[in-house]
């Protein structure tokens, strides 16, 4: 259903970077700023000579299991999945290649929690939101995303065309989520959300019928309903409310690497390559049905 090309899909990619001696460029319009209050500049951010956890290496953290379309294999370090690709890409624009790149697990809970970290950013589909922003720093977006509902062939809401008439239908999202605030704020079912650690369990309770839908974002949805779930169903995409949702790379609050950070993600959206990767491995996930 995705590619399963790595870095070779993008072998022009590398050519394109660009070192972050230069000025970071500004932001495009409408994309949220990154948390941090500094500018990136030359000598804050020289290749390879950031202030990380360990010297000379860069630590990312992502959730486990690690879920595809954006990562592959549960294998975060493998550079297979947009996560994972636009996680090296990032890296590579800081200064650090592959060999210089350590993976840590993190929850996503604990991720976005108050208090220091054990990664210099994370990358796992973390909506940037004002909420969160008190807690973490995010960097510049990555991926603007939609949330979608979906279930599977046979259920009562199979072929739901309007929110209200999921309004009583049992649904579920992993805790901590976009996802499960959509259920809440959007869909406001009448029967209580059921709340997942994770989307492997959110899944397994839609197989076993306990739930009529969960609410994952887009391309989840596509992977879910094709590879993971028999006779999976997308019922169909959520409304976009107020500002278009989108992920962004997490760091420690005030962390002094964020506008490098930020500048790095800039750099990948305005020379291409975050579209590249978003056309390699997200690849069928641009349509779905509206819920209106």
């Amino acid at each position: 259903m995705v590619s399963r090309n790595t870095f070779a899909a993008l072998g022009g990619a590398a050519v394109l970077a660009v070192t972050l001696a230069a000025c970071a460029p500004a932001d495009e319009e409408g994309s949220p700023a990154a948390s941090g209050s500094a500018s990136a500049s030359g000598a804050a951010c020289a290749p390879g000579a950031l202030d990380t956890m360990t010297p000379g290496k860069l630590t990312i953290g992502t959730d486990n299991p690690a879920y595809e379309p954006w990562f592959s294999d549960n294998k975060p370090a493998n550079g297979k999945g947009f996560e994972s690709a636009v996680a090296y890409q990032v890296a590579e624009r800081l200064g650090y290649p592959a060999a210089n790149v350590t993976w840590t697990q993190v929850t996503f809970n604990n991720a976005i929690a108050p208090g220091p970290k054990t990664f210099d950013f994370d990358i796992n589909q973390f909506s940037i939101t004002p909420e969160r922003r008190k807690a973490v720093d995010f960097s510049s977006p990555y991926y603007l995303v939609r949330q979608t509902v979906i279930t599977t062939k046979g259920s009562k809401i199979a072929g739901a065309k309007t929110l209200a008439e999921l309004k009583d239908a049992k649904l579920g999202a992993q805790v901590g989520t976009t996802s499960y605030q959509a259920i809440a704020e959007l869909i406001k079912p009448a029967a209580q959300p059921q709340v997942f650690n994770n989307n492997d369990d959110a899944k397994k309770a839609l197989e076993n019928k306990q739930v009529d839908g969960i609410v994952v974002d887009l391309p989840t949805a596509f992977y879910m309903t094709a590879a993971e779930l028999e006779d999976g169903v997308i019922v169909g995409q959520l409304p976009q409310v107020g500002v278009p949702e989108q992920f962004g790379l997490v760091l420690d609050l005030g962390s002094k690497l964020t506008p490098c950070v930020s500048a790095a993600v800039d750099q990948l959206r305005q020379d291409g390559t975050l579209a590249v990767l978003e056309k390699t491995w997200l690849a069928g996930s641009g349509g779905a049905p509206e819920l209106s």
